[in-house]
């Protein structure tokens, strides 16, 4: 299956990219700057493609994020601590994200006659993110199925979208995924800064997977608590 990947850089996208890697036949990421506050993980998309020996695209749409207003990822809103299921975590959402890069990336794929468009979305974001769900991306396969219909068949493939990010973690060891090169926070500092919801969701998954996290964070001790940990459970 030849299979184009979304990659934001991310935790999640990286392990997917080698997954494909390993499974079908990788013919190369896709990512996209919508403006967001983190735009560095777009280096460690492109570092992906590099060890993977793939072409990388970047897609501007700067233009399009600009008036997807009001998120805490593209606005001057600040980025909030605390576990990534909070309601205040809502502030993150950028409106029909998915949908527009889905949108864009089925259209890339069916140009160069790739079969699949894979996409990280997992069981973790489903407290927050709508265009997260299986529904959407049931729906979505079933509009595009329209909207190439006697063009092209292009699959959405998404196999984490029912699985937990600790999940993502152990399949991503098995695929040799290098975790320390790529980025989650989504407040975009030197390093992770350990207490945005995408950072704690890294550290529990690490945890959770049983696989020594190689991530350097600000503050490494406050996904515990957020969580709900005990020191007795972290040791």
């Amino acid at each position: 299956m030849k299979t184009i990947v979304i990659c934001s850089g991310g935790l999640d996208s990286v392990s997917l990219a080698h997954k494909v890697a390993a499974e079908h036949e990788l013919v190369g990421l896709l990512s996209f700057d919508y403006g967001q506050r983190h735009r560095k993980e777009l280096d460690f998309a492109a570092a992906c493609a590099e060890r993977l020996v793939v072409p990388h695209q970047i897609i501007d749409i700067r233009e399009i994020g600009r008036h997807l207003s009001g998120t805490a990822l593209t606005d001057d809103v600040d980025v909030p601590d605390g576990h990534y299921a909070e309601e205040t975590m809502r502030v993150t959402v950028v409106p029909n994200r998915n949908a527009i890069m889905l949108a864009i990336a089925f259209g890339v794929a069916a140009a160069r006659k790739a079969d699949a468009v894979a996409t990280a979305v997992h069981g973790g974001d489903h407290f927050i993110y709508p265009d997260c769900r299986p529904g959407f991306i049931d729906a979505f396969q079933t509009m595009q199925g329209h909207a190439l219909e006697g063009y092209a068949d292009v699959t959405l493939y998404a196999p984490y979208v029912n699985v937990s990010k600790a999940e993502i973690v152990a399949d991503g060891t098995r695929n040799g995924t290098p975790f320390a090169d790529t980025w989650s926070c989504y407040k975009g500092g030197v390093r992770h800064c350990g207490r945005c919801g995408t950072c704690v969701e890294r550290r529990e998954a690490f945890h959770l997977a049983g696989v020594e996290d190689p991530t350097e964070y600000e503050d490494p001790h406050f996904w515990a608590a957020a969580t709900g940990f005990s020191a007795e459970e972290v040791k």
